[in-house]
């Protein structure tokens, strides 16, 4: 008996042992780790953000300050808002567009969905947004949440061409510094090579009946999985007549972005021409393109007073126009985005349990 409960017990331990190096273990240590890496970047981007507005604020005459919010002038705040809000039905547009091949959705149901991405991206850090459309676009055209992807793919290669040459353009009615005049340079390159790659990707005839070996790692073969499946989409939104609209689209997006920004600077008293808040606009555009922090708060504040005080604006005039002009731009926005988020039906934990599940 004492040998046959021996027995049991090395069994039970055994068994132990293989359920904690189950498949069903290793699955959650990543998840662990990928939990940890996402802790890291938000804790990353919370110390940014707060670094940044510390830089902000920092000298700023507090009396002068409040003297500055009783000049504005709120016509021009009220135009700014206006293009803001028709900056974004544009781009639900230019969205509707490119998801033709996909399915039929209106401009209201495609600006739904962004403005519903927008409010996760103002309370939750690392442009989680971007899934939460591309989900809710995917329920509303019953279609694979991979085949919603090339569409936003599409979108950010349009932004990255017309954001180079807006910078090209700009440097020929005001000076830019060298290091905007280099990243412009450098998302030139990067836009016509990714112009190029996504080109020859979407006209390229595979070779029935021809397979690449592809090396034996997870990642690549997921990588060239999620290629695969998007590629159908890709080539069929590239060969629609509505690309080339889209195409437009993008470049009145950006019309519209960039003047909502300069009429704010009117309607605060920053006395800069239109091409000087065009350049204004396009470094905080590109400074705030990495994720961070929610709302961008704090980036947003440092690149519009980098911005200002290099056409030589006073910092404390420079700073109230930064907490004017983002309060301005983001309280409309989380108002619009709460309710189209809300008559989405869904919730931000039904959301991100789900996501997981449609992406095949």
């Amino acid at each position: 008996m004492d040998q046959l409960n021996v027995d049991c017990g090395s069994r039970i331990a055994d068994s132990s042992i293989t359920n904690s190096e189950s498949p069903k273990g290793a699955v959650g240590e990543a998840r662990e780790r990928q939990s940890a890496i996402r802790n890291l970047q938000s804790a990353i981007g919370y110390l940014l953000a707060s670094a940044g507005l510390i830089w902000a604020l920092h000298g700023v005459q507090p009396a002068k300050l409040l003297g500055q919010l009783t000049r504005i002038n709120w016509w021009w705040m009220a135009l700014a808002l206006v293009c803001d809000v028709a900056s974004y039905v544009c781009q639900g547009a230019r969205w509707r567009l490119l998801l033709k091949p996909v399915g039929e959705v209106t401009t209201l149901q495609s600006t739904q969905a962004i403005y519903a991405g927008l409010f996760t991206n103002e309370i939750l850090p690392m442009r989680l947004g971007e899934l939460v459309r591309a989900y809710l676009m995917s329920r509303r055209t019953a279609a694979r949440f991979a085949a919603v992807i090339p569409s936003m793919v599409v979108e950010r290669l349009f932004d990255s061409v017309w954001l180079a040459a807006g910078i090209g353009l700009v440097a020929i009615f005001v000076p830019l510094p060298k290091n905007l005049l280099a990243a412009g340079d450098a998302l030139g390159v990067i836009a016509g090579a990714a112009a190029g790659l996504f080109l020859w990707f979407a006209f390229r005839r595979p070779v029935p009946g021809k397979e690449r070996r592809l090396p034996d790692w997870r990642l690549i073969r997921a990588v060239n999985g999620l290629f695969v499946k998007m590629s159908g989409s890709l080539r069929e939104i590239v060969r629609a007549r509505s690309f080339y609209l889209s195409f437009a689209y993008s470049l009145a997006l950006l019309i519209l972005q960039t003047l909502a920004f300069w009429l704010a600077m009117r309607g605060y008293g920053v006395g800069l021409s239109f091409w000087a808040g065009a350049a204004v606009y396009l470094i905080v555009h590109l400074g705030t393109a990495i994720p961070n922090a929610p709302a961008n708060v704090g980036s947003y504040q440092f690149f519009t007073v980098i911005g200002l005080t290099m056409f030589e604006v006073d910092k404390t005039l420079a700073t109230g126009f930064s907490l004017i002009v983002f309060a301005l731009l983001t309280l409309p926005l989380l108002l619009i985005g709460f309710v189209a988020f809300s008559r989405s039906g869904m919730t931000l934990a039904s959301i991100r349990r789900n996501i997981g599940s449609v992406r095949g």
